[in-house]
């Protein structure tokens, strides 16, 4: 076992890495300095996804800038590497933005909320998380209708959170820090929903919302199960009513469901290819905890579809295997996302203090989420197909997070709090918190620099994705001269 150093000297160390950037200096972006064309960058990340889904990323993208950010992870990484950085790594999100927290079903059952996205996870600069929730909130918050000096003042709560946090976690015991939680989450109106969404977002939901009974359905069948998905979609706060309503639910099922259809979204998968997902729960299975196998191995297999998720993760293969454990009434759904090279790879390399990453891309998300999450998917594992790299996770267990139309006023202000303190928390379990409170400082240098950043790099983000409908539209003028009718924006 290495000894490190006492804490006192680590805190020095971050103090010392001041001199490497200062900590206003964070503010400072120039779109000039770009040597490489944001289009040119998506273009190259599409090389690994499905050729007739890159379209439909695009027409995502091209939907609100907030949607074009979502999409271009590659872009920030690139320009995030032209500016200066502190060297102090710890693992990344990666896409950190206001999505990509949300509720879900720990271990235990109970519903915890948390960082929840990790495609792009890696070890690298803390600051580069900082500065994308940053940009995130601003851009929410106008796509919200706020203000841009709400906007501000949002991204400024976080840079604010998010440092004096880290300052209180550099005082407790390392075991204490490591399992901090939130407990005001349910006294906060925004998130408060969310957790009460999660609460219905229950196994038997999926299953109404993602299955039918195969083949032709009778008219009394029919009935009973529109009034059942009626009831689920209902608000109650009366926890006894949920239960009955998945009761409902429950007692439309019949052990004859498949996957709908209803591309490009969802394609239910038969014959050689779905033979082939299920095959690769074999290894899978292998890369779980003991506990966990004798879990799975008394659920069996079903059915198995493709499915579209997402906005970054548009084009990539994901499949989804129903499963049944205890009959009918029991529904597992696992996801087998393909995942790739982190957007973040090619820049990380030579940075002074990152560790090795594991080679295989399901494995990196894997870990990357083990070690900034509390509590995390208790199916969480990875698995090989055709040669590519898969995470595998439950689908919809208790799932739920923010919309932006929500993030207006004192909702923004109080989401982007918990967003610096759980941010804070991720990047404190998996680097020193010691070297980032003595970076960090009391004074508010880091969080006037960080706010300055967010609100010149959304003002990018804005300039960046008007570029992307600008080339849609003329792509599509051309698309229409060729063939002599109209295409669509994004439909290519």
């Amino acid at each position: 076992m290495s000894m490190s150093p006492e804490p006192q000297e680590r805190r020095a160390l971050g103090q010392k890495r001041r001199k490497q950037i200062r900590r206003l200096e964070h503010g400072g972006w120039d779109g000039k300095k770009r040597k490489e064309s944001p289009l040119k960058l998506m273009e190259a990340s599409m090389r690994e996804r499905v050729p007739s889904l890159v379209a439909l990323k695009y027409e995502r993208m091209a939907a609100s800038p907030f949607g074009y950010f979502r999409g271009a992870v590659p872009v920030m990484a690139y320009d995030l590497s032209l500016v200066g950085n502190t060297g102090i790594v710890c693992q990344l999100c990666g896409d950190a933005h206001v999505r990509n927290l949300g509720a879900y079903a720990a271990q235990d059952g109970r519903l915890v909320f948390d960082i929840n996205d990790f495609d792009e996870t890696i070890a690298g600069p803390f600051e580069w998380d900082v500065k994308r929730m940053a940009a995130s909130l601003v851009l929410a918050g106008r796509e919200a209708g706020s203000k841009n000096v709400h906007c501000r003042d949002a991204a400024m709560v976080f840079a604010e959170r998010y440092r004096m946090s880290m300052l209180e976690f550099a005082q407790l015991p390392v075991i204490e820090m490591a399992r901090y939680q939130v407990h005001r989450l349910r006294d906060i109106a925004t998130l408060e929903g969310i957790l009460r969404l999660a609460e219905r977002a229950i196994p038997m939901h999926t299953l109404m919302s993602l299955t039918e009974v195969r083949g032709q359905e009778n008219a009394a069948v029919a009935g009973k199960k529109k009034q059942a998905a009626k009831e689920l979609k209902t608000v109650t706060k009366n926890s006894a009513a949920e239960k009955e309503s998945a009761k409902a639910a429950a007692k439309t099922t019949t052990q004859d469901r498949v996957f709908k259809t209803s591309p490009p979204v969802l394609t239910r998968l038969t014959g050689a290819m779905a033979d082939k997902v299920l095959a690769a729960l074999k290894s899978y299975e292998v890369n779980l905890q003991p506990e966990r196998r004798r879990l799975l191995a008394q659920y069996r297999p079903v059915d198995v579809s493709f499915k579209v998720v997402g906005t970054g993760s548009v084009g990539l293969r994901d499949y989804c295997v129903y499963l049944q454990g205890n009959g009918a009434n029991d529904p597992l759904f696992l996801q087998i996302k393909q995942e790739v090279s982190s957007a973040y790879a090619p820049y990380v390399g030579k940075l002074h203090g990152a560790w090795k990453e594991s080679s295989h891309q399901g494995r990196r998300v894997v870990e990357g989420e083990r070690a900034m999450q509390v509590q995390s998917d208790p199916f969480l594992g990875w698995t090989t197909l055709d040669g590519r790299d898969y995470l595998v996770r439950q689908l919809n267990d208790h799932k739920a997070s923010i919309q932006v139309e929500d993030l207006r006023a004192t909702s923004l202000m109080e989401y982007a709090e918990v967003c610096g303190e759980l941010l804070a928390r991720g990047h404190a379990r998996s680097g020193d918190c010691q070297q980032l409170a003595g970076y960090l400082g009391k004074a508010p240098r880091f969080d006037e620099g960080v706010v300055r950043f967010g609100e010149v790099y959304a003002d990018q983000t804005e300039a960046d994705w008007k570029q992307l409908v600008g080339w849609l539209k003329r792509s599509n003028k051309r698309a229409g001269k060729r063939s002599g009718k109209a295409v669509p924006a994004g439909k290519k």
